[in-house]
């Protein structure tokens, strides 16, 4: 006698927050050795904030707020995905009390406030603070797929790979903390 099988309904379980660790062979210039905070994954889709691309310009030279920024205390903009990449938020280690923000984890706030990002840029700004333009995105299922093809690695959000290892590093860095030897990584089906 032959089971029937059925088909939940349930969405799959969130893996945020988590970082996910582009496989090497990954050849999407927008995700070619990156660290992504993952900061939602529903059923809906997906969305985090790329953690390792420094753009080299100081926020102060772009960001255009009214009344003008009256100093530049050398906060630097990243790219946090090609998505609506003139969008900016920032990425906090510390809760920005009174000021709206949500918290991803422990240790690790986002707020869009155009205040806070006025208050970042003209005083002493906390050693954990990242302006980061844009942010990745996957519709319906897509990362999911991408995860069976092991586009991806899913590792835990760890506070220091984030703010204290230099960019130019994360990705390895992060690759060696799970085991890994990036040079030996295959991409085959799974989720790893």
């Amino acid at each position: 006698m032959m089971k029937s099988m059925t088909v939940s309904a349930t969405p799959p379980a969130s893996m945020a927050p988590a970082l996910l660790l582009s496989m090497p062979q990954l050849d999407d210039p927008n995700f070619r050795h990156t660290v992504v905070l993952l900061c939602q994954h529903t059923s809906d889709g997906a969305w985090g904030l790329v953690l390792n691309r420094p753009t080299g310009t100081r926020a102060a030279q772009v960001v255009r707020l009214d009344p003008p920024i009256a100093s530049d205390n050398g906060l630097e903009l990243w790219v946090g995905g090609p998505v609506e990449p003139e969008r900016g938020c920032l990425l906090l280690g510390e809760d920005p009390h009174d000021v709206e923000a949500v918290q991803i984890c422990h240790g690790i706030y986002i707020s869009g406030s155009a205040s806070l990002l006025r208050q970042l840029l003209e005083h002493d700004r906390p050693k954990r603070t990242r302006l980061l333009m844009g942010y990745a995105g996957w519709g319906p299922g897509q990362l999911d797929a991408e995860l069976l093809e092991s586009a991806w690695l899913i590792t835990q959000v760890e506070l220091d790979l984030i703010f204290d290892v230099p960019a130019a590093d994360m990705w390895e860095t992060a690759l060696r903390r799970l085991g890994a030897e990036p040079g030996t990584l295959q991409m085959s089906p799974g989720v790893h």
